[in-house]
C-alpha cells in the first residue's frame, strides 16, 4: 500500500534532485567538449529554482542557497547557452542553404565574431565555479539536504496542498495579455485574427512582441512547476505538461528570431535583410507558418470552457505514490 506523503518531504525530494542535476555536469562544462552539458547544467539550476519558488512556503533556505543565488549563476551559464544555439543556428543555415558567394562571406564572418564573443565568455566560468559565492552555495545546500530545515506547514498531507500550489499559477498564466496579440473582440470575446498579413504580423510583433517572449516566460515556469507533481495525476494531466512544452517551444521559435536580428543588426546594421536576402526569407515564411500554428493554441487557451476544466483537473489530485 501506498504511504501517504507530506509537504515537507515532497519539498526535500525535489530540491535534492534537481541540486545534484544542477552540479552533476560542473566537470563537463569546463571540458567543453559538447555543448549540452552546458545546457543541461542550466536546466538544472532553473529547475532547482523553480522548486525553491513552488516550495517556499515550507521550506527554511540558508541564504547562499536561496533563489537570487541560483539565478546569478543560471545567469552566467544562459548567456553562453545563447550563443551556444545562435551559432549551431548559422553553422547548419550556411551547411544546408543555397547562399550566394556574398551571403555565405557576411555569414561566415558574422560566425566568427559569434564564436569569438562565445570564447570570451566561457572563460570567465571556471573563476565563476572557484568563487567564494558558488562554494558557499554549494556548501549550504549540502548542509540543508543532510538536516533540512522546514516550519510547520511541512505535516500537511501533500494531496491537500496541490490545489493551492497549482491554482494561483494558472491564474496568472490566463490572466497574461500575451494571450491577446493578434486578436480582435467577436461577440464581447478576443478571437485569433486569421490571415493576419506580412505586415500585420510585423505590427503585431513590433508593438506586443515583448508580450509574447514574457508569455513564453511564464509558461516555461508553470511547465516546471506543473512537472513537480506529476506523479500525484493521471495521464490527462502529463499530457497538459507537455502541452505546455509544446507552447514553449513554439513562442521560443519567435524570441530565436528576435535574438537572431539583434545580432544580425549589431553586425551588419539595420539594412541586413537587403544583404541576406534568402535568410530574410526563410524567416519571414517560418514566422508566419509558426504563427499559424500558435494560433491553434491561442484559441483553445482563450476558451473559458477550456480554462476550467484545467483549473478542476489541478483541483482532483488523487495518486499516491511512495
Amino acid at each position: 500500500m501506498a504511504t501517504q506523503l507530506f509537504f515537507g518531504r515532497v519539498a526535500h525530494k525535489a530540491i535534492q534532485k534537481y541540486f545534484n542535476k544542477s552540479i552533476k555536469y560542473q566537470d563537463q562544462v569546463l571540458a567543453d567538449q559538447d555543448p549540452e552539458n552546458l545546457h543541461q547544467m542550466r536546466v538544472g539550476m532553473r529547475r532547482l529554482r523553480t522548486a525553491i519558488n513552488v516550495f517556499q512556503p515550507v521550506i527554511l533556505l540558508p541564504h547562499s542557497a536561496q533563489s537570487p543565488q541560483v539565478t546569478k549563476i543560471s545567469k552566467r551559464l544562459g548567456k553562453i547557452r545563447d550563443l551556444d544555439v545562435l551559432q549551431t543556428w548559422f553553422e547548419q543555415f550556411i551547411a544546408t542553404s543555397s547562399l550566394s558567394p556574398k551571403e555565405t562571406k557576411l555569414l561566415q564572418k558574422a560566425l566568427n565574431r559569434l564564436k569569438r564573443r562565445r570564447s570570451k565568455l566561457f572563460k570567465d566560468l571556471p573563476k565563476l565555479f572557484k568563487s567564494k559565492s558558488y562554494k558557499k552555495f554549494v556548501a549550504a545546500y549540502e548542509s540543508w539536504l543532510s538536516q533540512p530545515h522546514f516550519n510547520d506547514l511541512a505535516s500537511i498531507p501533500i494531496l491537500d496542498a496541490i490545489p493551492d500550489l497549482l491554482l494561483p499559477l494558472l491564474s496568472q498564466l490566463f490572466l497574461h495579455p500575451g494571450w491577446l496579440v493578434g486578436t480582435e473582440s467577436v461577440e464581447d470575446r478576443p478571437q485569433p485574427i486569421m490571415e493576419m498579413s506580412d505586415e500585420s504580423l510585423d505590427q503585431a510583433f513590433s508593438m506586443k512582441g515583448h508580450y509574447l517572449h514574457d508569455l513564453r516566460k511564464r509558461i516555461k515556469q508553470v511547465r516546471y512547476q506543473t512537472e513537480l507533481f506529476i506523479p500525484f495525476f493521471d495521464e490527462t494531466y502529463q499530457s497538459q505538461v507537455q502541452n505546455f512544452q509544446m507552447l514553449q517551444d513554439l513562442l521560443g521559435f519567435f524570441q530565436d528570431e528576435v535574438v537572431l536580428n539583434d545580432f544580425l543588426v549589431e553586425q551588419l546594421g539595420q539594412s541586413w535583410t537587403e544583404k541576406l536576402p534568402s535568410l530574410s526569407k526563410l524567416l519571414k515564411e517560418e514566422r508566419l507558418g509558426n504563427w499559424k500554428k500558435w494560433q491553434a493554441s491561442q484559441i483553445k487557451y482563450l476558451d473559458p470552457k477550456f480554462r476550467q476544466s484545467l483549473c478542476h483537473k489541478v483541483m482532483s489530485p488523487t495518486v499516491e505514490v511512495n
